[in-house]
């Protein structure tokens, strides 16, 4: 499959269908009703999955030769994704709010303990949207009309926790496979990974299906997704909330740029 052409081509459809809108209003209808039952099937598959994952895992584990080590490069591997996630959620991003705004990000992270914490236990950005919503407003004091029209957005494509997360895996796995990563692979991997995490749905454990595109794209085996599942779990956590963050800073920053636009317009 080409996924590359595969991601530009869907891209392009959903420009396509937004600029032609009445026009094109059936079929959205259509693709949003055939989201619904696919939604319907992966809650069927959700349900299944612990007896499925645990024989993935066990028929990888069958394979080593070295147990030891391969759980030693998990290890690596876990603390590699987890550093990177929380240092882009907890440096990179406060740093940019910070410079943009000029006010203190570690206050304004202090505000978001409750959507924060809500991420981490629910592993999902869209279940956590109210909560978010309501720390924002409530205790950042964002203007409404900008929290509402950006968080659900950002719940829905502002996956940077989930791109990062997809870029390491899919270099754990090649270097696992012992497969030789080009400085062109790694350009290709980082882009896959980017526009799949825009498709991915505010559910847990999404990432692992969008990882199959990335995985596709350096010619790796999609079964190898199981090599990573036993880790996944926390993972999906840290990224969440990385996620929600994000989303909140996008929104804090727009209404900054919005200031003029906010006063002027009439209170809705």
């Amino acid at each position: 499959m080409n996924i590359m052409g595969l991601v530009v081509a869907s891209i392009v459809f959903g420009v396509a269908i937004s600029s032609a809108r009445a026009q094109s209003r059936n079929l959205l209808t259509v693709f949003n009703e055939l989201s619904t039952t696919m939604m319907r099937i992966t809650g069927w598959v959700i349900w299944l999955s612990p007896i499925g994952v645990f024989f993935l895992i066990l028929s990888k584990l069958m394979e080593m030769d070295n147990i030891l080590g391969v759980f030693a490069k998990l290890g690596l591997y876990f603390l590699t994704v987890a550093g990177g996630i929380l240092f882009h959620g907890f440096v990179i991003l406060p740093l940019i709010f910070f410079f943009v705004t000029r006010k203190n990000p570690l206050k304004f992270i202090g505000n978001m303990a409750q959507a924060i914490a809500t991420a981490f236990g629910t592993s999902s950005s869209s279940a956590t949207l109210p909560v978010t919503i309501q720390c924002l407003e409530q205790n950042n004091n964002v203007d409404p009309r900008v929290s509402r029209f950006v968080l659900p957005i950002g719940a829905t494509i502002n996956m940077d926790g989930t791109a990062l997360y997809e870029a390491v895996a899919a270099i754990f796995i090649a270097q696992l496979r012992g497969v030789q990563m080009t400085f062109t692979n790694i350009i290709a991997v980082s882009i896959t990974a980017t526009a799949a995490s825009i498709g991915a749905a505010g559910i847990p454990q999404a990432g692992l299906v969008t990882l199959v595109m990335v995985l596709d794209t350096v010619g790796l085996p999609a079964e190898d997704v199981s090599l990573i599942i036993a880790v996944d779990w926390m993972l999906d956590r840290i990224r969440t909330v990385v996620n929600v963050l994000g989303d909140s800073f996008g929104a804090a920053i727009v209404e900054h740029f919005s200031r003029q636009e906010l006063k002027v317009s009439p209170d809705t």
